[in-house]
């Protein structure tokens, strides 16, 4: 039976152009109930969406939708943030600590406190939405934010396999929502996101490779450092 099929799915960022995908495509694979959670949820137009007010930097927050949450299957970590900067240099210290407190710390406690309510419920997993930039550095903390996410969800899947929890990381580069919507650059649907991180999911894939950026990184990490970032090549030392 599909992992999704009488799923409960729990998704951070309902409110999201992914988001919102990934409620209405896990409600499409026949889950049974969706928790679609936000700051400040939205209101849905289906009895299977549970709108659940959560701030993934908040223990309090994340105490009381575990307590509201005892039937989740999966869990989905999509919320994230951005930055307006690209550079470590040009953020001040208490942008970088709110990208970290977002993008990871938010995800790795949320995590950590659902760990024994998936354990419980048998069949489970956790899907976590990383980026192309989990493996190249160009945006500063963000990549960072990332990156450390991509180590964590490697580390929780060898730490909840013993309970029976699928842990599947996601990698794309440029989506077309309000995030990128200042790159001029070609762009992947949230639809297309969605519908292979699910097909990834459910055919239990480790990680899901969303677009040929990401493949193309990923490819590029067993070579040298220089071919991943050019601008070295001309500041090295003589």
């Amino acid at each position: 039976m599909p992992l999704l099929s009488g799923a409960v799915v729990l998704v951070t960022g309902a409110n999201g152009g992914l988001g919102r995908e990934l409620v209405e495509q896990a409600l499409a694979r026949g889950a049974a109930k969706v928790y679609a959670t936000a700051r400040r949820p939205q209101e849905w137009n289906d009895s299977r969406v549970v709108p659940l007010a959560l701030d993934v930097t908040s223990p309090d927050s994340i105490r009381a939708a575990v307590t509201q949450g005892q039937d989740v299957s999966v869990l989905i970590n999509n919320a994230g943030i951005g930055v307006e900067s690209d550079t470590f240099l040009a953020l001040p210290d208490e942008k970088i600590r709110e990208v970290m407190e977002t993008n990871f710390f938010g995800p790795v406690a949320l995590t950590r406190a659902f760990a024994p309510v998936l354990a419980a419920s048998g069949t489970s997993a956790v899907l976590n939405i990383h980026s192309v930039l989990s493996w190249i550095a160009l945006t500063g903390a963000y990549s960072a934010s990332k990156a450390a996410l991509w180590s964590a969800t490697n580390s929780f899947r060898v730490e909840l396999a013993p309970q029976g929890t699928q842990v599947t990381g996601v990698h794309l580069g440029y989506m077309d929502t309000a995030m990128a919507e200042g790159v001029n650059a070609p762009k992947i649907s949230p639809e297309e996101v969605a519908r292979k991180s699910f097909d990834g999911l459910e055919q239990g894939e480790y990680e899901v490779i969303v677009d040929e950026i990401s493949a193309g990184v990923k490819l590029g990490l067993s070579g040298s450092i220089s071919d991943l970032y050019p601008a070295l090549a001309t500041q090295a030392p003589a």
